[in-house]
């Protein structure tokens, strides 16, 4: 680059940072990180342990977005100040390096600009994602399964944790339901992209006659809420049933009925647990549960993409397919809103997931410029 694309280029990272500056609220942000500073040097902080921890966790998410701005804002100022120097004494090796550090500091800006989009108040939070098998059988059954090994894989490569809190088994493979909490940072933030319905399509290997096959499971996804969301449900409106426990390969299996099933009457919401061999306990996870999937239809009604996912009964409707996972006759994997596709089907099916996430959140990221 020369003296003048390096000055150019320059500008439109500042400019694109001045837009993300603008969409964070930097001020608000800086506000806040003042009030939670001070309220951490008064002496009766570590009096309320729960409340400090809540307030650590603030600071942490607060800094998260806070932290890249100053330092990318820093770093273009140094840049031109490095850039005016390099003109007064025609430095070549200056303007080298200045190259290199718009190359840096525009990859920087871009995965940064990526991670505002995850900004949401619930974003940074576990969640419970669940997956049902749609008409079709065994065959279905088995996608259902895959998509859990794939869901549990993709949380184990980027260091998330999780475990089965619900498990309905086929009736000869495969699972019918699941529903897995998934725990990390941005858990929720990261994995919203996969609410909706998937498809399979291949050769079955439960058909004798090795015909091709299309499969549907749906998958929903609700934050793990903190004690602060208080969600008003009516009692009455609340069906509650208990069942046995169940699970594969003798897994979670409860010789009482100890599983239990919500069911909110008037969105037709469900929810299951049988995580706990105490029934209290199950209801009361599966009662949390509940608030969060209530307060997500209610978040559905200001997000097209969610209004177009959730039927009126509060499930995921089955005219809204996502992504498509072809096997046969050919391997392609293609995501149906942020058109990304990749003929890796091994690698996707094993859990390596992010790069349709990032392409869903660069996908959310242009949708929200373009207002």
């Amino acid at each position: 680059m020369n003296i003048n694309e390096i000055q150019n280029k320059l500008n439109e990272l500042t400019e694109q940072l001045n837009t993300m500056r603008n969409s964070l609220d930097e001020k608000n942000l800086r506000a806040r990180a003042q009030q939670l500073d001070a309220r951490m040097n008064e002496n009766d902080f570590w009096n309320d342990n729960d409340n400090a921890q809540k307030i650590i966790a603030e600071v942490k998410s607060v800094k998260e977005f806070l932290d890249p701005i100053i330092d990318i804002d820093t770093r273009i100022r140094d840049a031109e100040e490095l850039l005016e120097m390099a003109k007064e004494e025609n430095d070549q090796m200056a303007l080298d390096e200045l190259s290199n550090e718009t190359v840096s500091l525009q990859n920087d800006l871009n995965a940064f600009e990526l991670k505002t989009v995850l900004s949401g108040k619930h974003d940074k939070n576990d969640c419970y994602l669940a997956i049902h098998a749609g008409a079709g059988g065994t065959e279905s059954c088995d996608w259902a399964e895959m998509l859990m090994r794939m869901y549990q894989m993709y949380a184990q490569n980027v260091g998330f944790k999780s475990e089965i809190v619900d498990y309905l088994p086929g009736d000869e493979a495969g699972i019918k339901g699941v529903t897995l909490k998934i725990s990390g940072h941005m858990a929720f933030g990261y994995l919203k992209s996969e609410v909706g319905v998937h498809r399979l399509v291949r050769i079955s290997p439960f058909d004798s006659n090795a015909r091709r096959h299309t499969s549907f499971c749906s998958v929903d996804v609700i934050p793990d809420l903190d004690d602060s969301i208080k969600v008003d449900i009516n009692e009455n409106d609340l069906r509650i049933d208990t069942y046995r426990a169940s699970g594969a390969g003798g897994q979670h299996v409860n010789t009482t009925d100890s599983a239990v099933r919500i069911t909110h009457i008037p969105t037709g919401a469900v929810v299951q647990c049988q995580q706990e061999r105490s029934q209290h306990k199950n209801k009361a996870k599966a009662l949390k549960m509940l608030d969060a999937k209530i307060y997500q239809l209610e978040q559905a009604k200001q997000d097209k993409d969610l209004q177009a996912a959730y039927g009126e009964k509060g499930e995921i409707s089955w005219g809204n397919q996502i992504r498509s996972y072809v096997l046969q006759p050919y391997q392609m994997i293609k995501d149906l809103r942020s058109l990304h596709e990749s003929s890796s089907v091994d690698d996707v099916l094993n859990g390596k997931l992010q790069p349709f996430i990032d392409a869903f959140l660069r996908y959310k990221l242009e949708g929200k410029n373009k207002k």
